[in-house]
């Protein structure tokens, strides 16, 4: 299965391991989107403006972002402030992915913009049905602004 546009997921993951697993989940949940990867905020957003090794060719517009908080340098929470502050980024949906559930964490996601706050399970077959859920609302319930 394809999502309805067929635009790539960018997860922003500074663990390999992480990174690994949510795409292997994903192809598990039948998504066969390309995943794009970004292992800090900085090359995140790099990407998202199209700079350094980035061009527009290289770097698609995301479908969605996954993002975790806890990158090294310019972390999740400044990342998801410039996406949600910018005209031309802010209808991305961004699901904040991460391991944290404090609810300071929620709370200032939603206020910057968050579409989604998502904990990490730390358990393999609860964090797989995690992103199977995810899977199912983001690509077959919901309605995103390109589609309509």
């Amino acid at each position: 299965m394809v999502d309805r546009n067929g635009a790539p997921i960018l997860l922003v993951e500074d663990s390999p391991e992480d990174f690994e697993t949510t795409r292997r989940a994903f192809r598990r949940a039948g998504l066969r989107n390309p995943m794009l990867h970004c292992p800090t905020g900085d090359d995140a957003l790099d990407f998202l403006h199209h700079r350094g090794r980035y061009t527009q060719a290289t770097a698609p517009r995301p479908g969605i972002i996954l993002l975790d908080l806890n990158l090294p340098g310019t972390d999740g929470r400044e990342v998801l402030a410039e996406i949600k502050g910018e005209h031309a980024l802010a209808d991305i949906p961004v699901v904040v992915l991460t391991t944290s559930a404090d609810h300071r964490d929620v709370e200032a996601c939603y206020q910057a913009g968050a579409n989604s706050y998502v904990q990490k399970p730390v358990n393999l077959d609860a964090f797989m049905e995690a992103i199977q859920r995810l899977h199912d609302y983001w690509f077959d319930v919901v309605i995103l602004p390109n589609e309509s």
